[in-house]
């Protein structure tokens, strides 16, 4: 996916969901870093430092944790949301509860398919298409290993492989 295609389905999952202002945000945060679903559904409001503009990331599959920084749309989204939602959990249901791994696939899904999307839509390709677009920005790999939370490098060079750009100018050696 690209950063347009996610603009894409944050705008769609605004206009009509249910509740268009968490799911919208939950793309978001999910793409801005990198979270899978289970992270994303297991984050907590003691995880979020609003006043200092932080997010502690707690990495599953054995990653590291790291601390990511939120923008002011993401730091206003937050606030909205955690007034409008009495939650332990970022990202609850009518009942209080996080949300399901199964509520967010199918979320993104309709997400997808009502954006127009022309292929299915799942919310690890927010993962995915946050490393490629680090990559092709020309962040280095050691960085994006880290803000990944990735142990083994050889998991972040997927990312860097398939992106020709960061050859540009290497021939220019010679003048």
């Amino acid at each position: 996916m690209t950063p347009l295609e996610v603009k894409k389905l944050i705008d769609t999952a605004k206009q009509i969901s249910r509740y268009g202002s968490r799911d919208s945000l939950l793309i978001l945060i999910c793409y801005r870093h990198a979270l899978r679903v289970s992270e994303v559904i297991d984050l907590k409001w003691d995880q979020v430092d609003l006043e200092n503009a932080k997010l502690h990331v707690n990495r599953l599959k054995n990653g590291s944790p790291s601390v990511h920084y939120l923008e002011g749309e993401e730091i206003r989204a937050l606030r909205k949301l955690r007034r409008a939602w009495d939650s332990t959990f970022v990202f609850s249901s009518e009942r209080k509860a996080p949300l399901t791994a199964n509520a967010v696939y199918k979320m993104i899904a309709k997400m997808g398919r009502e954006s127009g999307m022309e292929f299915p839509i799942h919310p690890h390709m927010l993962r995915h298409a946050k490393g490629f677009q680090l990559a092709s920005k020309g962040v280095d790999t050691r960085s994006i290993q880290a803000y990944f939370g990735h142990k083994n490098i050889q998991h972040t060079v997927t990312y860097t492989q398939l992106e020709s750009s960061r050859f540009k100018n290497f021939g220019k050696d010679l003048q």
